[in-house]
C-alpha cells in the first residue's frame, strides 16, 4: 500500500528563510523553514495527503524512524542523544519524578535512543561532530590562539578531555574570560576561527564557543553522510539536508541554545573518545542506487537517481526531490513528483523505480 503523506516545515529560530520550499518545489511561508518532518513522532506527525488522519492514525502507533528535510540557517546548540539503555532508564526515572513531558527541564520525552545521520543536499553542509584528540586540540589552539593558556595547560591528554569540557560548560574559574579572548580573536583564517567568529555572532559569551574547539570541524560536500552514534556531541552549523534517525526526541544538550542545560545528564551521556569525521560510505548495489546502512537496525537511508530497485524489510517513506519517479511494488504503484512523499508498507517488498528524478528512502534496517 502506498500512503501519500505531507507536512508544514516546522519554524524554529534557526531555520533558513524559504529553503525547504525551494528545493521541494512549495510555497515559502515567509517564516523560517526548519525541519520538514516524514513520520509518525507525535512532536509533527506527517498528515494524509486528502484525509485528516495522520501517519500515525494509519501505522497505528511508532515508526522506528524519523525522516526530515533540515535547512539551517544558523547553528543549532551542541548536543548529544543517549543510547537505549540511557533513554529507557532516564524516562522511568523522570516519570517516577512526575516531570511534565513538556516541561523545559525535561530530558527524555520517550523511552528510545536517537542516532542519527545526515545527507548533504547542499554544495556545503558544515557541522561539528565528535572530540578531537588532546594533541589534536593542542595544535589548533597553540596555531591560532597561543595566549589561550588556561586551556592549554588542562589539556593533558585525552583523559583530560571529560574535565576540560566540564570545567567549560560550567563556566569553571577563569571560562568567561577565555571566552572573551577567544572569541575576540575569531576570523576567517582556518575553518576552526571562522566557526568561532559564526559562534561569537549567534550566542555571545557562550562557552560552547571554546568548546567548538575541542570538536572535528567538517564541511560535507553534497551527497556526502556523516553518521552520530549515541554520545556523539555535534552541531549543525550551516545548510540543507536529509537527516534521518531513529524515531525519538531525547535531547541533551551541551551549550549554544537559551534552553536547559541538564549538565550532570549530559556528561553521563557524552562519549569522550577521540573519533575521526564520522562519515559513512554507501553501499552502492547498483548504477544511480546508494545504500547508507548504520550500525542500527532502525533506518536506512537509500538514494534513487533515476531508475533502480530495494527490497525492503519493514515500512518505508520516499520523498522525491527533483524530476518524476514511478515506484511499483508487489501490489501497487505510485508517481512522485518534486515534493511529494509517501509511506509505503512492508507488503509492497521489492519497489522499482524508474523515470527521471531523485529519490530519498527511508526504510528500518535488518
Amino acid at each position: 500500500m502506498f500512503v501519500g503523506i505531507t507536512n508544514t516545515p516546522r519554524d524554529y529560530a534557526w531555520g533558513s528563510t524559504g529553503e525547504i520550499s525551494a528545493l521541494l518545489g512549495l510555497t515559502a511561508s515567509g517564516r523560517p523553514e526548519a525541519e520538514l518532518w516524514l513520520g509518525a513522532h507525535a512532536g509533527s506527525p506527517s498528515r494524509v495527503v486528502g484525509t485528516d488522519d495522520t501517519l500515525a492514525d494509519v501505522v497505528g502507533g511508532r515508526l522506528p524512524f524519523l525522516l526530515k528535510v533540515l535547512a539551517a540557517g544558523s547553528p543549532l546548540s551542541l548536543q548529544a542523544h543517549p543510547t537505549m539503555a540511557q533513554a529507557a532508564e532516564g524516562f522511568a526515572r523522570e516519570n517516577a519524578l512526575g516531570i511534565p513531558l513538556d516541561a523545559p527541564e525535561r530530558n527524555y520525552k520517550d523511552a528510545f535512543h536517537k542516532p542519527e545521520l545526515i545527507y548533504a543536499l547542499s554544495d556545503e553542509f558544515d557541522a561539528l561532530c565528535g572530540f578531537r584528540s588532546a594533541a589534536g586540540i593542542r595544535a589548533i589552539v597553540e596555531k591560532s590562539l597561543p595566549s589561550a593558556t588556561a586551556l592549554l595547560e588542562r589539556l593533558t591528554g585525552d583523559d583530560a578531555l571529560r574535565d576540560v569540557f566540564e570545567w567549560l560548560i560550567t563556566r569553571g574559574p577563569g571560562v568567561d574570560d577565555l571566552v572573551a579572548a577567544v572569541s575576540a580573536l575569531a576570523d576567517d583564517s582556518t575553518p576552526e576561527l571562522s566557526t568561532v567568529k559564526l559562534l561569537t555572532e549567534a550566542y555571545p559569551g557562550d562557552p560552547g564557543i571554546v568548546i567548538s574547539l575541542m570538536l572535528n570541524r567538517v564541511t560535507l560536500a553534497k551527497g556526502e553522510v556523516l553518521y552520530l552514534p549515541a554520545g556523539n556531541i555535534h552541531a549543525y552549523l550551516h545548510g540543507v539536508g536529509i537527516e534521518l534517525m531513529a524515531s525519538s526526541d531525547n535531547v541533551l544538550r551541551g551549550g549554544l541554545t537559551p534552553k536547559y542545560i541538564d549538565v550532570p545528564e549530559l556528561l553521563s551521556v557524552l562519549d569522550f573518545t577521540p573519533v575521526a569525521v564520522p562519515y559513512l560510505a554507501p553501499e552502492r548495489p547498483a548504477d544511480g542506487v546508494e545504500v547508507f546502512r548504520p550500525d542500527v537496525p532502525d533506518f536506512v537511508l537509500v538514494t534513487i537517481e533515476d531508475e533502480g530497485s530495494y527490497t525492503l524489510t519493514g515500512p518505508a517513506i520516499a520523498l522525491c526531490t527533483d524530476g518524476d519517479v514511478e515506484i511499483v511494488g508487489a501490489g501497487s504503484a505510485y508517481n512522485l513528483s518534486r515534493g511529494d512523499a509517501v509511506y509505503i508498507t512492508p507488503d509492497e517488498a521489492t519497489l522499482s523505480f524508474a523515470g527521471l528524478g531523485t529519490v530519498f528512502l527511508a526504510t528500518t534496517g535488518v
